[in-house]
């Protein structure tokens, strides 16, 4: 068994094969040498921590997807200004905040290319607001029971024991304290131990990018906003009655519905108009067309005309959000569309794409039907996926700009960011008041997200990170066996032995430095599967609580502050960042020293011995 355990951390440290493929290693073998039987071998998938996990990520997703992280990111940006100390300790305290309610990944993911572009124009660099980020979220996961699954483990841990798990805010008492520390350090020490790398990464700026499409297409000379009054024959008819765009030459966009009732004070929005699409009173159509078009469609169907807002605001909200964007298309010289004639809107909505403007010697083409060109350039309109694949498909024209890379600056709230964030509270509640198991909790509130459609299956299951789902299932068993073969119990006593007669504090302290080693060069969460039963038994032979042995886990593996391989976190600012392996330990060792003594200091305070 100790060999097993042996060769699995050197698989974990030599890092050729990825973590869970290690974990399934492991679990095999133990199942192969007949340490444990099929029934443990396979109960980790199984496991109420792993459904909860998996559950977790499909909730973190429908809030990302709706468009609260990216408004939080934003909104970070502008109150931090143009001062480098404000915006570095909102940064950090953002990624901190979020990491406790979504996954880090997912914080980091959103904040890095604003904590990039906010670097940039303000005159700072990104390394030196990169790293904050990525210590700032592995940190604020410790602010709730489902910020980081180290977390989860470690309450699991203790129900299976047969004591209580934590509450869900109880680890606040003790990672509200750690946040502050971790933000102290940067605004007066970490900050000056940054390096200044200067990196090749200035991002496009999706606002500047989006004037400059509206002025050089003059997009606002042909985009109106009208609402269908209650005389207006539209209304309870479908658009393929019409046939606006043969019949009276205009194109419509979008749709805003108001709901009724109690929800009317929350819009939906129908992207893309279909022939099967009906209309109704008092909806908000923005249609694009000359404006005699628009005169002729106004007296027609009896419509009102709505004013339009600035173009940064209902402009940009209403070709840009969370679900669909624009992109720029140049016709490439060797295309086959070049001397063709095309009537443009038809051909784009082939590929589910709006054509909202055509340039050609950077003047706006107004015709309908037009013989194609070299160097015409289209702006076109349609699902950030449908854009992606456009690019990737289509050899005929040049893609301008990163779809993928925009999409995730959008800022963009709808009715689904409603249901997402509701979802999100609903879970909370049930966990706080204990209504139902908290696996189960995350269950119900993952399904309403699907659902709901706040996220689409297909992106739930991306957003979803297999790699450590599989790995916590397989490295379960590890747990089982440790205990069953009596090895658990031998590395228990040997910390007991060494450290327990001098004091509890100083086997705590034991506990937390093997802990934080083994999450600088492995994952955290197979970290704390390994040494949760290890620390249980520790307890149990002192008659000591587990709680505070069990938070000591959960915050050490937190920890992994002097390697970037030790979070997914600290890897996905790594290049980026400019940073170097030893920057990682430059940074994080103080940090890690300042956080141990905390640690040291509060826990047995909060959770007595």
């Amino acid at each position: 068994m100790l060999f097993i355990l042996v060769i699995t951390i050197g698989l974990f440290i030599w890092g050729k094969f990825t973590p869970d493929i290690v974990a399934l290693i492991s679990m095999l073998s133990l199942f192969l040498t007949g340490i444990l039987d099929a029934t443990e071998t396979l109960s980790g998938f199984s496991n109420p921590t792993v459904i909860m996990i998996a559950a977790l990520f499909i909730i973190g997703e429908g809030i990302a997807q709706t468009g609260w992280t990216a408004m939080a990111g934003k909104k970070f940006v502008e109150w931090a200004g143009k001062s480098v100390p404000k915006l570095l300790v909102i940064i950090t305290l953002g990624a901190g905040v979020l990491s406790g309610f979504v996954s880090n990944t997912g914080t980091v993911a959103t904040l890095t290319p604003l904590s990039i572009s906010s670097a940039w124009s303000i005159g700072t660099l990104p390394s030196k607001m990169l790293m904050p980020v990525a210590f700032g979220s592995n940190t604020g996961g410790l602010l709730t029971l489902t910020g980081t699954p180290p977390n989860i483990i470690t309450s699991n841990a203790l129900i299976e024991s047969g004591y209580e798990g934590f509450s869900f805010f109880e680890f606040g008492l003790i990672g509200l304290p750690l946040l502050i520390i971790t933000l102290v350090y940067f605004r007066y020490v970490g900050y000056k131990l940054l390096p200044s790398n200067k990196t090749n990464n200035k991002p496009v700026d999706i606002e500047s990018t989006f004037h400059n499409w509206i002025e050089a297409y003059k997009v606002d000379d042909d985009y109106y906003r009208l609402r269908i009054r209650s005389v207006s024959p539209l209304i309870n008819t479908k658009m393929e009655d019409w046939h606006f765009e043969k019949d009276y030459n205009v194109n419509i966009i979008r749709i805003k519905r108001r709901h009724p009732n109690v929800l009317k004070g929350i819009n939906n929005f129908i992207e893309f108009p279909n022939p099967q699409t009906e209309l109704y009173y008092h909806d908000i159509i923005t249609v694009k067309g000359s404006t005699e078009a628009i005169n002729k469609l106004m007296i027609t169907f009896r419509l009102g005309l709505l004013p339009l807002e600035p173009i940064t605001d209902e402009l940009k909200h209403n070709l840009i959000n969370q679900e669909v964007g624009m992109t720029e298309v140049i016709v490439n010289p060797n295309s086959m569309l070049v001397g063709r004639k095309y009537k443009l809107g038809d051909y784009f909505k082939r590929f589910g794409i709006q054509l909202l403007a055509a340039s050609r010697n950077n003047k706006p083409l107004k015709d309908k039907d037009i013989t194609v060109k070299a160097g015409d350039a289209f702006l076109l309109r349609g699902t950030w996926q449908a854009i992606e694949d456009l690019k990737k498909q289509h050899e005929h024209l040049v893609i301008i700009g990163s779809p993928e890379g925009m999409a995730k600056n959008v800022e963009s709230l709808n009715f689904k960011s409603y249901i997402a964030l509701g979802t999100l509270i609903l879970m909370i509640l049930l966990m706080v008041f204990k209504i139902v198991p908290g696996s189960i909790a995350a269950l119900i509130c993952a399904g309403i997200v699907l659902l709901t459609g706040c996220v689409p299956i297909s992106k739930a299951y991306k957003g979803i990170s297999w790699t450590s789902v599989v790995m916590i299932a397989a490295m379960i068993p590890m747990g089982i066996a440790l205990q069953k073969t009596g090895t658990a119990q031998l590395i228990a006593n040997g910390l007991v032995e060494h450290l327990g007669g001098i004091h509890p504090i100083v086997l705590l302290g034991g506990i937390f430095l093997l802990t934080t080693t083994f999450s600088q060069v492995i994952n955290n969460s197979a970290t704390a599967v390994l040494m949760a039963p290890i620390a249980m038994l520790a307890a149990s032979s002192l008659n000591l609580d587990p709680h505070p042995f069990m938070i000591v886990i959960a915050i050490s593996a937190s920890t992994a502050f002097l390697t970037p391989i030790g979070t997914t976190t600290n890897a996905m600012v790594m290049t980026a960042g400019g940073y170097k392996f030893m920057d990682y330990f430059k940074v994080g060792a103080p940090l890690l020293v300042l956080l141990f003594i905390l640690t040291l200091l509060l826990v047995p305070i909060i959770w007595p011995l």
